[in-house]
């Protein structure tokens, strides 16, 4: 009986060889030994599950579990560690469609090079501009006026509006009327979607809505209040979001593949959802938060503005998401907050279908996942309680 399971497991690491049958495949039914991430020239260093004292057993465990499909469609999950990429992992999946059913294009083998459209995650992108824009003198404070940097939008600075502010936007508690949580994101009906097929452009979509809240008072989930972010942006630096982060974030990073996919009609850029980027370049983007703005000895994102994105503001609390599995959270400067019992405070970025850069300082701690759950509740916060945190604590 032995000697029959090791042909039959040498039979399946030659299929595996010679044919395109996939890892996932060939080894559904196997056990999950944890490995050690790849050491490549993009700037990231490399542990052990060891080193980082992790019980690479949960890791196991874990991967196990997504590869069964008990987590539905999961692409990626990585872990990053007292500076060190200690677990990297990528499963089977499809691309992001819209028009498509279940918003799911080609079935693919993910992998470490192939970048990830990150919906809402973008939004943090947006973000990090913003900030830097401040920390490079670009824009002289967040609670300047946003009509200072829309001159040609001034016939909508009355009713209110003129005193929202950039940190208003940042927070999405301008007041705007804004729904895109009521309906699917398949519907025009949803703002999120209806912004698309407007016979207006974006940013007068978003400015002739009426008030529905005092400025700074109320959250309102708003992917309009990011595209006026990026005309913001490109005003106050005279850059696009898309030359703007990678001059000023992408190649300080030294992050080559990003691609800013989403635009409109009218040719602006998406910045609520029209971002790609790499699991190990979203790590990135963790790890300079984690380091308080700073990355390889160098400064790109002020400590405040780091703290601002990692606690909630003023009433942003007890917010629920739907779609997830988070519980009550807190909104930042377009950072989710929660705390946690045993990693203590959380901020993560957040897209719809599972896509999630975690931040826990207190325990040194990154997560990044990836998915294509666009239709089905995302579980990534149970993953992080029956695995992930269980094998770091």
């Amino acid at each position: 009986m032995k000697l029959l399971t090791i042909k039959i497991t040498v039979l399946a690491v030659i299929l595996f060889m010679l044919t395109d049958v996939s890892y996932d495949t060939v080894f559904r039914n196997t056990d999950y030994l944890y490995r050690v991430p790849e050491l490549k020239n993009d700037g990231l260093k490399i542990g052990t599950s060891e080193e980082a004292e992790i019980d690479s057993r949960y890791l196991a465990d874990a991967v196990k579990a997504i590869k069964k499909g008990k987590y539905k469609e999961i692409h990626s999950i990585l872990i990053f560690k007292n500076n060190k990429l200690v677990l990297e992992e990528y499963f089977q999946g499809h691309t992001y469609q819209w028009d498509a059913p279940g918003h799911k294009g080609k079935w693919v083998r993910w992998n470490s090079e192939m970048p990830h459209a990150l919906q809402s995650v973008s939004k943090s992108f947006a973000s990090i501009c913003i900030g830097i824009a401040l920390e490079q003198g670009f824009i002289e404070s967040v609670e300047q006026s946003i009509f200072d940097f829309l001159p040609d939008y001034q016939q909508y600075k009355d009713n209110g509006k003129e005193y929202i502010t950039i940190e208003h936007l940042l927070t999405m508690t301008s007041g705007f009327a804004w729904d895109e949580w009521s309906s699917p994101l398949s519907s025009v009906q949803n703002d999120a979607i209806g912004i698309y097929f407007s016979d207006k452009n974006p940013i007068e979509f978003v400015l002739q809505r009426p008030l529905v809240a005092a400025p700074g008072t109320h959250f309102i989930y708003s992917g309009g209040d990011m595209q006026l972010l990026a005309e913001i942006l490109k005003n106050a630096t005279g850059m696009n979001i898309d030359k703007f982060s990678a001059k000023y974030l992408f190649e300080p990073l030294g992050i080559e593949s990003f691609d800013w996919w989403l635009k409109y009609r009218t040719g602006e850029i998406s910045t609520a959802g029209g971002l790609k980027l790499t699991p190990r370049d979203m790590i990135k983007i963790g790890a300079l938060f984690l380091n308080e703005g700073v990355w390889d000895g160098k400064r790109i994102l002020s400590g405040e503005w780091v703290e601002k994105s990692s606690m909630p503001f003023n009433n942003n609390r007890g917010i629920n998401i739907p779609g997830e599995d988070l519980g009550k959270v807190g909104y930042a400067y377009t950072w989710w907050t929660k705390q946690n019992s045993t990693s203590g405070r959380m901020y993560f970025a957040l897209g719809w279908g599972g896509q999630k850069i975690i931040v826990m300082p207190e325990i040194n701690s990154i997560v990044v996942f990836t998915g294509a759950n666009y239709q089905s509740k995302v579980k990534q916060h149970k993953i992080l309680k029956k695995y992930i945190l269980p094998a770091i604590s």
